[in-house]
């Protein structure tokens, strides 16, 4: 069988986390009860999770001629990722994240793009072999709009299945629409697509179904605890998560967008391959770390047994 390939278009950062009891207001300094350095960045975070899985999982992106540029490349190879098209930029710094963590796993999160805002469209285009070797090409939008919209574009026009994570929460022209095959925003990134307020899940399926009347083939709205909300031409239905202890919740989606991209990739129907992606979302809270606590395939076989759960994915990829 031939290997499930994801090519993901997205950023590559290092996360500098501080863990707290509870997270500052403004204004309030507080006191960190440990610190780490981890790799992270929503691109690097989906290919590892798409490479843990067992998928052939391909990157683009850049990173700055600097120290953190070369941990960054380094520990995505240590991964299995793919970075021949991950571009190295003297013109700025790597990308960097700053994030505080507290007691319940809850966190703030802010960015220093650096080189994110140049991966670009001509980036996407160099990197079209890795898009013909992939069944499924995921973007998101911590890189430039243009750029996340050609990789779209030339997904759908090799025949891959285009996925976008519209994340962070940015307005999208309305032509956008119509080249995504597969839409995954949470609650706040639909209501920033949309322009309307999200309170309940009736507005969640209204919003959905916006998108859809635009042009996008499937709608997943991620709703955390609560799960991942599918809408499409055949209606509305919420796919609960699995409850574990929370940990840690950064990368979560990150964890559930490169699950279901491999999933997609393998041939899974919609459904199964969110059911698949709540598995490794669940196991992805239970650790620290956006990439450290990325499970590999054989934990999440091992806790979908445990909840007595057979899904085809795990087949295809053990015989791939």
């Amino acid at each position: 069988m031939t290997l499930p390939s994801v090519c993901v278009v997205g950023t590559m950062h290092m996360d500098f986390i501080v863990y707290v009891n509870q997270l500052p207001k403004t204004g309030e300094t507080v006191i960190g009860r440990s610190f780490e350095m981890q790799p992270g960045g929503k691109g690097a975070n989906q290919a590892v999770a798409a490479a843990r899985l067992g998928a052939s999982s391909f990157l683009v992106s850049r990173v700055g001629d600097d120290y953190v540029g070369k941990l960054l490349l380094q520990n995505a190879a240590e991964n299995k990722v793919d970075t021949s098209n991950v571009k190295v930029d003297s013109e700025s710094h790597s990308g960097v994240a700053l994030i505080i963590v507290d007691s319940r796993g809850e966190n703030v999160i802010a960015v220093a793009p650096g080189v994110d805002e140049r991966i670009s469209p001509a980036d996407v285009e160099a990197a079209l072999p890795a898009i013909k070797a992939s069944q499924v090409v995921v973007a998101q939008l911590e890189v430039p709009v243009e750029t996340a919209l050609r990789a779209m574009k030339l997904a759908r026009d090799w025949g891959r299945l285009a996925v976008l994570n519209p994340a962070p929460a940015k307005r999208l022209p309305q032509e956008a629409f119509k080249c995504v095959d597969v839409l995954t925003p949470n609650v706040r990134e639909l209501e920033a697509l949309t322009g309307r307020r999200v309170e309940s899940l009736d507005d969640t399926v209204k919003g959905a179904v916006e998108l859809l009347e635009k042009g996008v083939g499937v709608v997943i709205v991620t709703l955390g605890r609560r799960g991942a909300l599918i809408v499409d031409d055949k209606g509305s239905r919420l796919e609960p998560a699995f409850e574990v202890p929370v940990v840690d919740t950064v990368g979560a989606g990150d964890a559930f967008n490169g699950a279901l991209a491999v999933s997609l990739a393998a041939g899974s129907e919609i459904d199964e391959a969110v059911r698949f992606a709540n598995l490794v979302a669940a196991l992805k809270v239970r650790k620290k770390g956006a990439q450290a606590g990325l499970p590999y395939l054989k934990e999440v076989q091992e806790f979908a047994r445990g909840k007595s759960l057979e899904l085809r994915v795990f087949e295809q990829l053990k015989n791939s």
